[in-house]
């Protein structure tokens, strides 16, 4: 389709479409409009229903200054730099303007259309709200560049142009919308938005909320309490009025305004992520569970992909297929694990002059710094480490940013730097830095083992470990998230086993018991594993089934 043509929009909109509302996507690296996995699974769940012909519409904010691009001092110090990026050269500028009211200020928003495509032809349409516009004042026009930055004023202000703002757009642009799908509480105030039109026909309150549940869904992901937005209520009552704060109370809670309570209360539909995230870690009573995947045409490496193009040529269109990768022979994955490892290799050495050895095994840990990931759990006690090293060789690759204000997070980078320092050359290891899609990628597809160590229970879901064994990566895991669900011993790869107490000893044992000593035997025995992760887990954990579920539990569903 021509985003140049007068018809465009009018072909966009002929069709009813589920709008998904999520602060943050990642659709390419150049775009840096996601902080971490919850825009990757954004981003994966629209090119699954790009790929599968689901008619939907994605709204988030433009983002313009990214979320940071992270450089690092030689002792490990994060210094974070504007990730500008010019909407232009991406996206098409929409010719509809909306205004909300934030305190006693109109606050205009432009929107910008992007396309996310299928490998059929076509697409689905992404729109990204934009207050950098001259009308506004200075202030207001600088709502939309921080991703995630600000006070809580601006998070507010912010969540009401996503929230309310994007309800409005699609209204303006002509978009028929049959559903609204919330992917976590960012965006709550779209209820907000569909609750006034309800009452404006004339509904009752009681009867306006059982209409907007009809069309309204959430995903919540974590209970980790920093992702559940909360704002006092005379701020809500400054920035929204009396009358609206009024009604968000009855619905938000009653000390302050707790989004997360707001979509729930507003939902038809509320699910998790992960079965364990479906009980009463998150709310006080259970609720449905569709677990995350990953994109697994965007996330396999080319080298496997020509792998199974060969065996299994409908992989990209039924994932679920990847079962048969049982026949695939064990040379053709070794090969193509040593031409993704050449990758990675050539990145890290790129990236930070540092060489690291092809036949040694890459122990990869590459997610978000905080506290509950514990990036340095392996790391609890240096001079172990060093002997395992010493008697059987393997490498270490780490890489992750810290959220700007997040200081126990930078002391753990800086930590990380000296562990480094302190194993030398006995246990080679390397920060990468600026972790994004592009390194994601290459690090999933060229590390040997996938090590995961959140503190249970409160690993939202995990995905990467999903992306690793798309390239017949094992994980070395805490049962948490989705472990739970994709873990066989020996298998898909091994858990780290024991109390939270003992997790570092228990993860230095089965580095050094079980899975050094597998991958220096190399060859069929390493390979049964790699074909274990992709016919276990890869064939599972991907979106296409994520997104075939929603349409048919959810959208469908509520028809």
């Amino acid at each position: 389709m021509n985003s140049e043509s007068p018809r465009f929009l009018e072909e966009l909109t002929r069709v009813p479409r589920v709008a998904y509302f999520s602060m943050e996507f990642a659709i390419r690296d150049e775009i840096p409009t996601y902080a971490g996995g919850l825009g990757v699974l954004a981003g994966d769940l629209m090119r699954s229903a790009a790929d599968l012909g689901v008619a939907m519409v994605g709204v988030s904010l433009v983002s313009r200054h990214g979320y940071f691009r992270q450089e690092l001092t030689a002792d490990g110090e994060q210094v974070e730099k504007p990730d500008l990026w010019e909407p232009a050269r991406f996206a098409t500028h929409l010719p509809t303007s909306v205004c909300v009211t934030i305190g006693t200020r109109e606050v205009w928003i432009d929107g910008w259309l992007m396309i996310v495509d299928s490998v059929h032809g076509g697409g689905v349409p992404v729109i990204l709200l934009d207050t950098d516009v001259e009308r506004n004042a200075a202030a207001d026009r600088a709502l939309t560049d921080a991703l995630y930055g600000g006070d809580t004023t601006y998070r507010l202000a912010q969540e009401i142009v996503l929230g309310i703002g994007g309800v409005r757009m699609l209204r303006a642009l002509g978009f028929s919308i049959r559903e609204y799908h919330m992917n976590e509480g960012h965006s709550a105030l779209l209820a907000l938005e569909l609750l006034r039109d309800e009452q404006a026909r004339g509904a009752p309150p009681h009867r306006a909320l059982q209409a907007v549940r009809l069309r309204a869904n959430f995903t919540t992901h974590t209970p980790v309490e920093a992702a559940h937005d909360r704002f006092p209520y005379a701020l809500v009552e400054q920035m929204l009025g009396a009358v609206d704060a009024g009604l968000l109370r009855s619905l938000g809670g009653e000390h302050d305004l707790n989004l997360t309570m707001v979509a729930r209360e507003t939902s038809g539909m509320v699910n998790g992520v992960t079965c364990l995230r479906s009980g009463e870690t998150l709310f006080a009573e259970p609720i449905p569970s569709i677990s995350n995947g990953v994109h697994s045409r965007f996330w396999t490496c080319a080298p496997m992909a020509a792998v199974f193009d060969r065996y299994i040529p409908e992989w990209t269109s039924e994932p679920e297929l990847l079962t048969r990768a049982a026949r695939i022979p064990a040379e053709e994955l070794l090969a193509a694990h040593g031409q993704a490892k050449e990758l990675l290799l050539a990145e890290v050495r790129q990236r930070t002059a540092v060489s690291l050895d092809p036949r040694m095994p890459i122990v990869a840990f590459a997610r978000r710094m905080t506290s509950y990931k514990r990036p340095d759990l392996l790391f609890e006690d240096v001079e172990a480490l060093r002997a395992i090293g010493r008697a059987q060789p393997f490498q270490i690759v780490v890489a992750g940013k810290a959220h700007p204000r997040d200081d126990r997070g930078k002391q753990m980078i800086r930590a990380l730097h000296e562990y480094a320092r302190a194993l030398g050359s006995e246990v080679p290891t390397v920060f990468v830095p600026n972790y994004g899609l592009a390194l994601a990628k290459l690090l999933v597809a060229g590390s040997d083992v996938w090590l995961n160590t959140p503190l249970p229970p409160l690993e939202a879901s995990g995905t990467s470990g999903m992306k690793a064994a798309h390239n017949g990566v094992p994980s070395l895991s805490v049962r948490d998230g989705w472990w739970i669900d994709g873990w066989i011993e020996g298998v898909t790869g091994w858990a780290i086993d024991g109390e939270h107490e003992s997790h570092a000893a228990a993860l230095r044992a089965k580095l050094r018991d079980v899975v050094l000593p597998l991958y220096a035997a190399g060859g069929e025995p390493w390979a049964a594993v790699m074909r274990g992760a992709i016919v276990h887990n890869a064939s599972l954990f991907n979106s296409h089934r994520m997104m075939r579920r929603y349409a048919a539990e959810v959208y469908l569903g509520a028809a």
